[in-house]
């Protein structure tokens, strides 16, 4: 069963929309194998200008799904191809972010977000860490706001997700704010586009680069910690963890 819809073509945009309303979106293996797939394919076709990744359900993306896994290097894999795709990649929002969310939405190069959407990086609750989904996120995202929102695992949104710089733009029409951007992009060379985004990726795609190797391994050996088994167990059981205060 696939977790991508087939994909939508519209002059010169093709838009791919997560399918697994269910699971919420959860990063399971097949998603990521799809989603990486549709991106190389979105590459290689003249006649894509631009991508927008949008979503089915309430949630944009919950994370990782717990019972089929992605491997985490296909996880970073997939993000890096988002930032280093030669077309620009439009992050259509109108539901939850959680978790790996965050790393598919600020690998994106630009953002809208609606009144429904909702925004928390809940790891620290679970005895983990925001860990590689902070290689698109940190370059992106005001450095108090990261701050805040690692720490407290406070919930927000779409309006204080544009002021933070998680996303471009708060819209209560997702649709018609995206209108102008991607008449935009359909106006631009494919040259033009490509050795545009080269540019103002260019901090993120070094931050892979440098961190991407120590940020799994550090991902890893928190999911293996006491701490996180208790947390996410707490979660899953729908109960306090034992650190309560």
């Amino acid at each position: 069963m696939s977790r991508l819809a087939p994909p939508a073509h519209e002059r010169g945009i093709t838009t791919l929309t997560l399918d697994s309303p269910a699971n919420r979106n959860a990063l399971s293996a097949p998603l990521v194998g799809e989603l990486s797939d549709a991106l190389d394919a979105c590459a290689a076709d003249d006649a894509v200008r631009a991508v927008v990744l949008t979503h089915t359900g309430t949630t944009f993306c919950a994370g990782a799904d717990l019972k089929a896994p992605a491997d985490p290097h296909d996880f970073v894999a997939l993000m890096r191809r988002i930032v280093t795709l030669p077309k620009p990649v439009v992050a259509r929002v109108t539901g939850h972010v959680r978790a790996g969310g965050f790393g598919l939405l600020a690998a994106c190069d630009i953002s809208v977000a609606g009144p429904e959407a909702t925004f928390a990086l809940t790891e620290s609750r679970l005895g983990l860490a925001p860990a590689v989904i902070s290689l698109p996120l940190l370059p992106r995202m005001d450095p108090r706001a990261a701050a805040r929102y690692y720490l407290t695992g406070e919930r927000f949104d779409a309006a204080e997700a544009a002021r933070t710089g998680l996303v471009t733009l708060a819209a209560d029409d997702v649709d018609q704010a995206l209108v102008p951007v991607l008449d935009g992009l359909r106006r631009a060379s494919p040259q033009g586009l490509a050795a545009s985004k080269e540019l103002v990726t260019a901090t993120v795609r070094r931050t892979f680069d440098q961190y991407a190797e120590d940020l799994i391994a550090r991902s890893a050996a928190l999911f293996a910690s006491d701490e996180a088994r208790e947390g996410v167990t707490a979660f899953l059981e729908r109960r306090d963890p034992a650190w309560l205060l």
